[in-house]
């Protein structure tokens, strides 16, 4: 059966609702951002469960109240955090795999645990791509986030329903670690053994101050670190500050920066960062290479 171009229909969203993929690569020498999913393994994920390639695009939720209504039948995959979902006003026990009619509406409610939701759709979400990536960012993309009324592309093809003998279960609690493993930044080896030693034993809370561009910490880490010249920084850097500020930067952080960068997150601690809300709290374990 061939596919034709659907539409679904987002009929309320709560802030931070957009479109990600894996990614722009290569574009940093530009100073443009990777962007893509915070949470890549949630995004990996439902697209696993949809038979999907990897950088398939998805929905990455970062609020609750979205609402989305299809118009032609399909299939999808909710993964990342643990979120009340409704398909038709009836709670669904298990999101990962959900088949979808014409007119069906899903609604994600109250988060459990965890702060972003991923929704994978058959085939991928069709936003518009712009250098090589679906990924919204504001001044590439036509939209930096969705609003009410939002609309976005899929593939229609009935035939990838069926009935669903037995799914995959999502399982929340590896995000619930408190380590992010990190390797050590190129400029650790300006820090003395004391702080050294205090920012791999420490705990630190995230503050409010964390968005899509990073995450800063509650506490600050004295230290007598001098001014550096601009280097390259990537998502996943961490950058100690003169004044003791820790900043993780994200998927749409600049390229560049002067801070210090003392560690870099492994893959796996950015997606775990990437469910952590405000006032949680974090560690930074060193990988051994």
């Amino acid at each position: 059966m061939s596919k034709t171009l659907a539409t679904a229909h987002i009929f309320k969203t709560g802030p931070g609702t957009s479109i990600q993929d894996l990614g722009r690569m290569d574009y940093g020498k530009y100073g443009i951002p990777t962007s893509g999913c915070m949470d890549s393994k949630s995004s990996q994920w439902v697209n696993l469960q949809l038979n999907n390639p990897n950088d398939a695009a998805v929905l990455e939720i970062s609020q609750p109240g979205l609402g989305i209504r299809f118009s032609a039948p399909t299939m999808v995959s909710i993964a990342g955090a643990q979120a009340q979902v409704l398909q038709n006003g009836k709670e669904v026990g298990n999101p990962s795999l959900i088949p979808i009619m014409a007119k069906d509406q899903l609604e994600i409610g109250q988060f459990i645990t965890g702060a972003r939701v991923y929704l994978g759709i058959k085939y991928g979400f069709k936003s518009q791509l712009e250098l090589g990536s679906r990924s919204f960012f504001k001044e590439i993309t036509p939209l930096p986030y969705f609003s009410k009324e939002g609309k976005v592309s899929f593939w229609d093809e009935a035939s990838t329903l069926g009935v669903l003998h037995s799914k995959a279960k999502w399982d929340h609690r590896w995000f619930e670690k408190e380590e992010l493993e990190v390797y050590l930044g190129p400029d650790w080896r300006l820090l003395d053994q004391e702080t050294k030693s205090h920012l791999l034993t420490a705990s630190f809370h995230i503050s409010p101050l964390t968005n899509r561009m990073g995450a800063q910490l509650l506490e600050t880490v004295e230290n007598k670190l001098p001014e550096l010249p601009t280097n390259p920084v990537f998502p996943g850097t961490v950058q100690l500050t003169s004044g003791g500020k820790i900043i993780i930067l994200g998927q749409d952080a600049q390229v560049t920066g002067g801070y210090p960068r003392i560690f870099q997150l492994s893959d796996l601690a950015l997606s775990i960062l990437a469910q952590k809300k405000p006032g949680q709290v974090v560690r930074f374990s060193k990988l051994v290479c």
